[in-house]
């Protein structure tokens, strides 16, 4: 079965368009450096969200959760002429690294990298938001959204990744962490303020459009 899925995802990323040279760097230094790779998004992961942010066109971008900065270059591909991508995440450690990253690429101008605590750095941005992406700690994504929800004009998409949790959520005794994300996931099936579906890529991304 393994097998098989590895074999899917690697025709996945042969059929769609392939990155960038610095997406492919991002990509490769993060396996090498980082202790925790798999937190990236990845190659076709990469691709879903770029086409997304380009379908919505965003003025401006909220992302929660940095890491190495390989989603956040896609995002920032569909943004508006003008348009801002802030994002923000805890480890300062990786900060050279990243703005290097964001320094290489055609968005510098457009990226706002913030070092901090979420909760104390989004108060400190201005406006609303087209498109929000939700890739922190898992225990506040539903503190995350409903902290945001008012922040995202109609149209706008809400993506909270992580959402399946390598399929934990369908076993019969779920842990704690498994638990908060099947929490998540209830609450946010039953919310009437947005259209929602789960795309099953990688572990699961949460796909919600404002109403």
């Amino acid at each position: 079965m393994l097998e098989n899925q590895e074999a899917l995802q690697a025709y996945l990323e042969q059929t769609c368009d392939q990155e960038t040279d610095l997406l492919n760097k991002i990509n490769r230094e993060t396996y090498l450096k980082e202790t925790m790779p798999h937190m990236l998004s990845g190659h076709f992961q990469g691709r879903v969200l770029a086409m997304l942010s380009k379908l919505v066109r965003p003025k401006q971008i909220l992302e929660i959760g940095t890491f190495t900065g390989y989603a956040s270059l896609c995002l920032a591909e569909g943004l508006a002429e003008k348009g801002i991508l802030h994002t923000i995440d805890v480890n300062e450690e990786q900060e050279d690294r990243v703005q290097g990253y964001f320094n290489a690429s055609p968005y510098k101008e457009h990226i706002r990298y913030h070092i901090g605590d979420a909760a104390e750095v989004i108060p400190t941005i201005e406006g609303d938001f087209d498109l929000v992406f939700i890739d922190a700690d898992k225990k506040r994504n539903l503190y995350y959204f409903e902290t945001l929800i008012d922040r995202v004009v109609s149209g706008g998409l809400l993506l909270i990744d992580n959402v399946l949790w390598k399929g934990k959520v369908l076993q019969d005794n779920p842990d704690g962490q498994t638990t908060k994300v099947l929490e998540l996931n209830r609450v946010l099936a039953a919310d009437s303020r947005v259209e929602k579906l789960i795309l099953p890529i990688r572990d699961g991304l949460f796909v919600l459009r404002k109403k």
